[in-house]
């Protein structure tokens, strides 16, 4: 290992919820980080104006800190090198991309996104690289400077060389090449004058004194842009490690993705699975864990990390397996006194039933019809008929595609509410031409494994989003699912309901 101070960092982007992928690259740069006597950083990548919350942000930073990792430098804790969001940066990018303009590294492009389009359109046409053709590269610089300073848009493009070979090196892949002409001149800055991924990446990890970038393995074409950004600024890069993706446990050992799985931290938090259970099966099925027993604590895994073990095979999400080790951890780790606490902790508490207890009180005969009524508050899965899960008057193609658009309407919901989620069903009753009281019946159904029960929308508020979604995702596929052929048949409807998904 190398004898410099280890410094490492996760850096989220606040698009949406906290993802399982993100906390299996936060464990392993907290662990090497800890196993190392480093340091651990968290950076917010918010230069995505158009997708960036703070609310995101907030969860992402809630979600770490349930799984019990700690960071010695971030947006909430300071450092020396705050500011840690991106997006409170932006001056230091405009400056470093002045700096390549000035050297001649990088241009000015004023192409339009329509030109851009009909560009690639046409290069896929032809069987050419994708990237872009260098249109705007050998502009004058006089003459660039002042069409922009006329105020025409523009992007800013760094020069990549024409030919030769990038040779590239992963602490866990060894050497890697990648031809230069198949590397496109990547845009640094955008018209809104935010930084790319690519610049304020490398800016900010060479500022703030990254030794090693551990991330997903997605990034590897990505390196030679990176590279070749250190060179021109004259900087020692990192050493680079690249994760293998978490992959889906079906035949084909898919990429991870929410229609296979649930994705949130938020969801596994929410369906009732220990913090420690959770991070012990990332540590666990990254193969960079501990010997002998598949169960150890987070201390273990630190003490006996050695990153050079992971398996680049691909990590597979086995939720049975997770709830197996959750269920040693439940029965091995608790006594009855501390597992009430935890189911305390978890949603039998009194902010949780002051919650419920409206929503069943007026169905309720005796007390003990407490416990049919609410039984879908407390559980991960419902089961339910898949017979009534139908509309009438709609086929089950028709109605499939129904269930798609409200989960994709409730996916987009910053703020979930029973208003705004019941503003998402008349909205959808009103297109598809379907009653609001024969709308929610089948989602009754899905949601509590019911056609009656407490108020829907209230109750969804209740349940949260991420038990919603993964409920309706169910449903789905208790219908069969949906073929790619159909889903495109389905987003062509969704735009002209309510216009692009973006």
């Amino acid at each position: 290992m190398s004898e410099m101070p280890v410094r490492v960092r996760v850096a989220p982007s606040p698009t949406g919820d906290p993802h399982v992928g993100t906390a299996y690259q936060a464990l392993f740069n907290y662990a090497f980080a800890r196993h190392h006597s480093g340091r651990f950083i968290l950076r917010i990548e918010d230069t995505d104006q158009a997708r960036s919350r703070p609310q995101h942000e907030q969860t992402i930073l809630e979600a770490l800190r349930w799984l019990g990792l700690s960071w010695d430098e971030g947006p909430d804790v300071g450092g020396p090198h705050a500011p840690y969001r991106q997006s409170e940066r932006l001056g230091i990018y405009r400056r470093h991309v002045q700096m390549l303009l000035d050297a001649g590294l990088a241009y000015r492009c004023f192409c339009t996104k329509e030109r851009l389009e009909q560009m690639r359109s046409e290069s896929q046409a032809n069987r050419l690289f994708p990237g872009y053709d260098r249109h705007c590269r050998n502009i004058p610089a006089a003459e660039s400077l002042r069409r922009a300073e006329e105020g025409e848009p523009s992007t800013v493009r760094m020069k990549v060389p024409l030919e030769g070979m990038c040779v590239m090196r992963d602490l866990l892949r060894g050497e890697i090449h990648k031809e230069w002409a198949t590397v496109d001149d990547q845009v640094v800055l955008k018209s809104d004058g935010f930084p790319t991924y690519h610049l304020a990446n490398v800016v900010d990890d060479h500022l703030m004194e990254i030794s090693h970038v551990i991330r997903g393995e997605e990034w590897i074409s990505s390196v030679p842009k990176h590279l070749l950004l250190y060179e021109y600024f004259g900087w020692k890069p990192p050493i680079f490690c690249h994760l293998p993706l978490l992959r889906n446990s079906d035949a084909t050992r898919s990429k991870l993705s929410k229609r296979k799985n649930p994705t949130s931290i938020n969801y596994y938090r929410r369906a009732g699975y220990l913090p420690a259970a959770v991070i012990n099966f990332l540590g666990l099925i990254g193969g960079a864990g501990t010997e002998g027993d598949e169960k150890f604590t987070l201390e273990d895994f630190v003490r006996q990390f050695r990153i050079e073990t992971v398996s680049l095979g691909g990590p597979v999400f086995d939720i049975q397996k997770l709830r197996w080790l959750n269920g040693r951890y439940i029965r091995e780790d608790y006594d009855a006194i501390q597992l009430r606490g935890a189911l305390d902790n978890w949603a039998l508490n009194r902010q949780m039933l002051e919650r419920i207890v409206p929503l069943v009180q007026p169905r309720m005969e005796t007390l003990s019809d407490w416990g049919h009524l609410t039984f879908s508050f407390f559980t991960d899965v419902v089961a339910f008929d898949p017979v009534k899960l139908q509309i009438q008057g709609k086929t089950q193609e028709e109605f499939l595609a129904i269930l798609q658009i409200v989960l994709w309407r409730i996916e987009q919901l910053s703020d979930f509410r029973t208003e705004a989620i019941e503003e998402v069903f008349r909205v959808v009753a009103e297109r598809s031409d379907v009653k609001l009281r024969e709308l929610t019946k089948p989602f009754y159904v899905a949601l509590t494994g019911d056609v009656v029960g407490p108020p829907l929308f209230q109750s969804m508020e209740v349940f949260g989003p991420d038990l919603v979604r993964m409920r309706i995702r169910r449903a789905i596929e208790a219908m069969g699912g949906i073929s790619g052929k159909k889903q495109k048949g389905i987003e062509q409807l969704y735009e002209l309901w309510f216009g692009s998904r973006e």
